[in-house]
């Protein structure tokens, strides 16, 4: 994992591939992890917490894209990704146990922190969606 930006004065944080995907931006952590599983690579503890952990998560925070359905769409937001707030410690917490399973599989993830990562087009009181300057 890398770390990329000041830590100090960093409100955001994302865990996300330095590859960018087939849509041109750099998958997160989530999107990675559950990748995976779709391509049934996960062993069976990797499985089980993989699902108790998305439950988790589902529980625990909005998703954006339930609660305001364009804020992924290609033409209105194109390359919308979600960063944590640096706030929301409870969240981010549970991210090394995704990291974990990632590095089994090889897969690269790094952490970048940033106070200004895009124009915003969601936020709540965990995270914010934006896309990000520049493509």
């Amino acid at each position: 994992m890398e770390t990329a930006g000041p830590e100090g004065t960093a409100e955001f944080v994302r865990f996300q591939s330095p590859v960018r995907h087939e849509r041109g931006h750099f998958p997160g952590v989530f999107v990675l992890v559950n990748g995976l599983a779709r391509e049934g690579k996960l062993t069976p503890e990797q499985e089980r917490f993989r699902r108790a952990n998305n439950d988790w998560y589902d529980a625990a925070y909005p998703t954006p894209s339930k609660v305001d359905p364009t804020v992924y769409d290609p033409e209105l937001t194109p390359g919308a990704v979600a960063w944590f707030k640096s706030t929301a410690t409870h969240l981010i917490e549970r991210v090394p146990g995704y990291l974990e399973i990632l590095d089994a599989h090889g897969v690269e993830c790094r952490m970048l922190r940033s106070s200004d990562p895009g124009r915003v087009v969601y936020e709540d009181e965990f995270q914010v969606v934006v896309v990000p300057y520049g493509g």
